[in-house]
This record gives structure tokens, sequence and C-alpha cells, in this order.
């Protein structure tokens, strides 16, 4: 489906949507570069794209896929189906709910390297929703070159929601962060002032 919405903007080699993936696409789905190319064949084979062999350089050449109007057919059923709901495999919470087993320095770097990578995160999905409201990501402009003009707001709001949706998302991540590393805080107090009563009662056990 990414592939095919990609398409929609303008003809791409393989390289540029390996490019797409590694920047503003990237930030909602991921791809390996190793799947871009099979999935090109896949896709031509299947008469959802057509691809043509460009020119590159004095000698070579290099292959730009285009969809087809039964590749946009396809993109509209993918699109047309509700995505259900589902819970997901959760690494973090699985192991803040057994983090007694950690050793607190550790617990504290996990949780660490956690509100790090989302603060950065929020930073970059906020960046990318306000270049895509100034309508100055390249990919949209050449999509926005096509598209009737009362039809543009839609694919911008579009857009700006679904990543104005990954900025709360990052923004209560780190938050649930700074919670854990407040409750590790709390817990080192607790211990510290459990240990300091067990230490007096040591040194005055008649008291």
């Amino acid at each position: 489906m990414a592939v095919l919405a990609l398409l929609t903007a303008r003809p791409m080699t393989g390289f540029d949507l390996m490019r797409q993936f590694d920047s503003s696409v990237g930030f909602l789905w991921t791809a390996p570069h190793t799947q871009i190319y099979p999935e090109l064949r896949k896709l031509e084979e299947s008469g959802l794209v057509a691809g043509q062999d460009m020119p590159r350089g004095q000698k070579g050449t290099k292959r730009q896929y285009s969809i087809t109007e039964t590749g946009i057919d396809a993109l509209r059923s993918m699109m047309n189906q509700v995505e259900e709901p589902r819970r997901e495999r959760d690494p973090y919470r699985l192991k803040a709910s057994y983090m007694e087993w950690a050793d607190p320095e550790r617990a504290r770097a996990q949780l660490t390297a956690h509100l790090e990578f989302f603060q950065a995160a929020q930073i970059l999905y906020q960046q990318q929703h306000d270049l895509i409201r100034a309508r100055m990501v390249p990919l949209l402009r050449d999509r926005l070159a096509h598209v009737p003009t009362d039809q543009q707001e839609a694919v911008i709001e579009f857009k700006a929601f679904a990543y104005s949706g990954l900025v709360r998302k990052a923004q209560t991540e780190a938050e649930w962060a700074k919670e854990g590393l407040d409750l590790l805080d709390r817990l080192a107090r607790n211990r510290s002032d459990s240990e300091a009563v067990a230490e007096a009662v040591a040194r005055n056990p008649g008291a």
C-alpha cells in the first residue's frame, strides 16, 4: 500500500522509493531497502505498476515505475478496508512490568533511552507536520501539482492529521518514561529510608 501510494505522486525508480522510505514516509512505515525491489517486481507482475527502462548515464539504464489504473483501483480497495485495531507486542511495557529484576542503574538507562528517543521523535514529527502544512515537502508538492485545487485541502489535512497522531504518541511515550524515572527515584528513596531505620535500630537495639 505504501509503495502504491507513493507512486500516485509521480513515477519513481526503486532508488527514489528507497529515499522516500528513508525520509518522510519512513515516519509512518519502515521498509528495508532489500524489500523494495522484490515488492516492485511483484507489483509489476500483478499489473499494479508498470516499469519502463530509462537511460542512466551514457550506457546504463534504470527502471522507473508508474502506478497503473489497476494499481489505483487496488489502492482504493486497500484504503476502503477497515484496519481492525489489534494488540501489539510491547517490549517496553513488558520490561517495565518486571523491572524489579533489573539493576536500578540499568532500569534507569532503559527509561532514559526511551525518553530521549521519543523526545527527538516528537520534534521530527512536529517538523514534518509543519512542513506539510506549509506545503514545503517536495513529494507533496509533486502530488498537489495534479490534484484539483478544491481537493488539495483534503490531501494536506489528512497528512497533517497522520503526523499530529505521531506527535501525540511520542509525547505520551516521553511522559510515560518520565513517570518511570520518577518511580525509580521514589523507590530508591524508600529503600534509603528503610536502610537508615534498620541501621538506627541496629545501633540502638534497646531504644
